[in-house]
């Protein structure tokens, strides 16, 4: 038997025999076996009760000897040491009132699910180094049920198909904040279709065929997606035909589309319409040009003290002139254009803003209407002009629209594209072959629109009629006065707020 503590000091017991004969004679009249009476006496009660515990097992462990040989013995003297030992220790582990903790020899005791060697039911996992973080973070807060807010709806798709004299053009997007849309697909090809018009009268077979082969893949976008409103349109080139009318019945035979041959009036309030957000707060009067392929629309817009939400309201005179960039080039020559010739197309272009009657730019720089004028352009000779003068490896919409040029930089870059040859012209990214012959007329025309209203600066607009559609459309509905929330980054506004696009635009404006 080991060692045991009486009070403060230690006493040395004496080790019994391990003979099965020695532990059969192991009581006494003292009830100790080889200990004096007096030595019971002084000893704790507690100490004298634990062996009286222990000493009511010798019984079974005598008659277990009386037919068992030597190695059991010897097995059931361990395990009377070792309980001994585990009720030696048991003292030192009581918890909350005096009550003796869960031990291995309680056969409630098992093992949880997971848990390693070693560990019990009872006992609370240390954290390994580097799992505490980990488990506080795991742990569930015992919170109430959080509120999730229903889902919105998503915002509707709306499309706009502008079907023009050089260019078909589509837009698909969904409204985001008041004024402003984001993207969801868009396509532009060049086809031409104005192509011979000015001096045959009719659509030619070619163009027509290149126009249904865009229209084609328009019909498939939009019937990819479902989209709430859509408007399709076709300006001066479907217009202006003898053959306009039946053109636009083959259309809707091959492609299923049905578009729409609106006048001058709506063509000029749709591109006024699609620039709105770039007319600043401080504007009280612009003059806004439209270079198309087949015809050029400008309108003339003060603003007041009380500013409309729709730019096209203060419109107070527009025209359009029956010149564009295909009608002028097929009559001058595009390709090889001197500094003659190209005088001679900017003549022509000032005799027909010569019957425009509208205030004077005195009166629009200065006076009642504020001293806030300038230009917008918006149309393929602005952007083109944008492009060069940035050097742009190639066409960056982004960087284009809403750009300021002086009337130094405008004159600088007219000049530049005067001095390269058709095959240069080709070479520049921003210009490309399908363009190089057109870009010099319209830039005619600008010239004759700078003349007449002269201007310290024009900021450009890589958008047109798809925009002011998209606009119209989404107003009339009200889509931005039902308190959307502001989830789309990208979206058409001001290049102050938002330079970021949904999409790239594929080509530019005619």
């Amino acid at each position: 038997m080991g060692a045991s503590r009486g009070g403060k000091g230690k006493r040395r017991r004496r080790k019994p025999s391990g003979s099965p004969s020695a532990i059969a004679s192991g009581s006494g009249p003292s009830g100790e076996a080889g200990r004096p009476a007096a030595l019971n006496e002084a000893e704790p009660s507690r100490k004298r009760k634990r062996r009286r515990r222990s000493k009511s097992a010798k019984p079974q462990v005598q008659s277990a000897a009386s037919g068992a040989s030597a190695p059991a013995v010897d097995a059931a003297l361990g395990d009377k040491k070792g309980g001994q030992k585990r009720n030696r220790k048991a003292r030192h582990r009581r918890g909350l009132q005096g009550r003796p903790l869960a031990s291995a020899s309680n056969p409630t005791t098992s093992l949880r699910p997971g848990a390693r060697p070693g560990e019990r039911s009872g006992d609370v996992p240390r954290p390994r180094n580097g799992e505490a973080a980990a488990q506080q973070q795991a742990r569930p807060e015992r919170l109430g049920a959080p509120f999730v807010a229903p889902a919105d709806p998503p915002a509707p798709l709306y499309a706009a198909l502008d079907l023009g004299t050089n260019n078909c053009r589509l837009l698909v997007a969904q409204p985001t904040r008041p004024g402003q849309f984001r993207v969801v697909d868009a396509f532009s090809r060049i086809v031409r279709l104005g192509e011979g018009l000015g001096a045959s009268g009719r659509l030619s077979d070619d163009a027509m065929e290149r126009s249904v082969e865009a229209l084609k893949v328009c019909a498939a976008k939009l019937g990819a997606r479902s989209i709430r409103r859509r408007r399709l349109i076709a300006t001066e080139a479907a217009r202006a035909a003898a053959n306009g009318e039946a053109f636009m019945k083959r259309v809707a035979e091959e492609t299923g589309l049905e578009l729409e041959i609106i006048d001058r009036e709506t063509e000029a309030r749709l591109a006024v319409s699609g620039c709105s957000s770039l007319v600043d707060r401080e504007t009280r009067s612009v003059v806004l040009f439209d270079i198309g392929g087949g015809s050029s629309e400008i309108a003339v817009i003060r603003i007041g003290e009380n500013r409309s939400s729709r730019l096209a309201n203060h419109i107070t005179h527009w025209t359009s002139l029956p010149v564009g960039v295909v009608t002028l080039s097929e009559r001058h020559g595009g390709e090889h254009v001197t500094p003659q010739s190209f005088e001679v197309m900017v003549r022509e272009v000032e005799a027909m803003l010569a019957g425009f009657e509208c205030p004077s730019v005195d009166a629009l720089a200065s006076g009642s209407y504020g001293d806030g004028f300038h230009l917008i352009g918006t149309s393929g000779t602005v952007t083109t002009l944008a492009g060069v003068h940035l050097d742009l490896p190639r066409y960056d919409r982004r960087r284009v629209d809403g750009l300021w040029l002086s009337d130094d930089e405008v004159s600088a870059m007219q000049a530049r594209l005067l001095s390269w040859d058709f095959a240069a012209r080709a070479a520049n990214p921003c210009i490309g072959p399908d363009r190089a012959d057109l870009v010099l007329a319209g830039c005619a025309i600008l010239e004759a629109i700078r003349r007449r209203w002269p201007s310290s600066r024009m900021r450009v607009a890589d958008r047109g009629l798809r925009e002011g559609l998209l606009t119209d459309m989404m107003a009339d509905d009200g889509a931005w006065r039902r308190g959307r929330p502001r989830r789309h980054q990208r979206s058409f506004g001001s290049p102050q707020a938002g330079e970021e696009r949904a999409k790239r635009h594929e080509g530019t404006e005619a």
